[in-house]
């Protein structure tokens, strides 16, 4: 049996550079990077040089780049701190957006009775520019808007330009969940009209239990986690020193590679789908993600023209076969409501279809999407 590893939305495979920075740190850097000795400040030298190596990859400052243990709690720190002190009474988000940010948002919804509104989306998940410059516009509130620049089910990609121009115009704070694109699209903060964004470590070949937030200079954001001085006061506890070195070394490697990274794995999404709409020709495929210029590059989403007792065995049937992909995100896979995503963008006949996220990367083959299309293909025939 084949293995294939095509849930890279959900995780990536750690880079053997990362796992040789992190085995090094681990064994020669052990000491506490708040302690005077020659150990943390070994340890504490090594932190600023990642946090200096991101920024500048960014075009950020420094002092812009807060480690966090991943994109959940990046997603919630600024959200919340943004209502806690910045006097954020309205957040303006979507229905289709990470729970990291729904869930944050639906309970500051309860704690500080905020108005909590979501923009409209377009047939295929899109958010309606022309509906979120109604809302910016409709009082005096002090507003935050919070939407993915690239969907984690369905891939779609958002005019973060755009977006942020009209947060800009209208005096509104802007906030993106980009944990699917940091690493995999390039980024200059300075020239993109955006106030905070997150980033995970492990969907670019990283550690998990690392990440980033970007929070502009002088934003007025105070801490959530109180303790020491860690992260210039801003979040306290001891930092996990080896998952910053393995964060720095899959981001300047992510970096380094990007232009032929992006050229491999789009090949690979290209090649899935066209063979895919070839071998069972009723195949759809949720929102844009067939659009290799309107959705990512790393998946797709595929409806597959089977019934629901069927679909039931689908995924079964894949891992039996030594393939992992998932039905929506990793975060809510497990739960009996299906996808919130699509949920709102399908109607009820095209939500009887299993739907099926394959996400790509560059330790991927032709092979293995060969593989796996033969198997959905003999499914689809039993």
């Amino acid at each position: 049996m084949q293995k294939v590893y095509l849930d890279n939305a959900a995780t990536t495979q750690v880079r053997d550079e990362v796992i040789a920075k992190m085995q090094e740190a681990l064994a020669s850097f052990y000491g506490n990077p708040s302690s005077t000795h020659s150990y943390g400040r070994s340890a504490k030298t090594a932190i600023e040089k990642a946090r200096k190596t991101i920024a500048k990859i960014l075009n950020a400052q420094p002092s812009e780049i807060i480690f966090t243990s991943g994109g959940t709690e990046a997603d919630n720190m600024i959200l919340r701190c943004a209502v806690r002190d910045l006097g954020i009474t309205t957040i303006i988000t979507s229905k289709i957006e990470h729970h990291a940010v729904l869930h944050t948002a639906e309970e500051l919804k309860r704690e500080y009775g905020i108005s909590l509104q979501f923009v409209d989306l377009d047939e295929n998940g899109n958010p309606k520019l022309s509906h979120l410059e109604e809302l910016l516009l409709q009082d005096g509130a002090k507003k935050l808007v919070s939407l993915m620049h690239v969907n984690n089910e369905i891939g779609n990609i958002v005019d973060i330009d755009a977006i942020g121009k009209l947060c800009k115009d209208h005096d509104a704070l802007f906030h993106s969940d980009t944990v699917q694109s940091v690493g995999h699209y390039p980024w200059d903060v300075q020239n993109t009209p955006i106030d905070f964004l997150t980033a995970a470590a492990h969907k670019f070949h990283g550690p998990k239990g690392i990440g980033f937030a970007f929070i502009r200079k002088n934003s007025g954001l105070k801490p959530m986690i109180f303790g020491g001085s860690q992260e210039r006061g801003f979040r306290a506890g001891t930092e996990p020193f080896h998952n910053i070195v393995g964060l720095e070394e899959a981001f300047v490697k992510a970096y380094d590679n990007l232009e032929e990274e992006i050229k491999i794995v789009r090949n690979l999404k290209s090649h899935f789908v066209k063979k895919l709409k070839r071998e069972i020709p009723e195949v759809n495929f949720n929102g844009l993600s067939d659009d290799l210029e309107k959705s990512t590059y790393t998946l797709t989403n595929v409806r597959l023209p089977f019934d629901k007792q069927k679909g039931l065995m689908l995924l079964f049937h894949l891992d039996m076969k030594g393939i992992a992909c998932s039905k929506g995100s990793a975060c809510q896979s497990g739960s009996n409501l299906g996808s919130h995503v699509l949920n709102e963008i399908l109607n009820d006949e095209e939500l009887e279809k299993p739907s099926l996220r394959f996400s790509f990367s560059k330790y991927n083959t032709l092979e293995e999407l060969d593989y796996t299309i033969a198997v959905l293909k003999e499914f689809a025939d039993s």
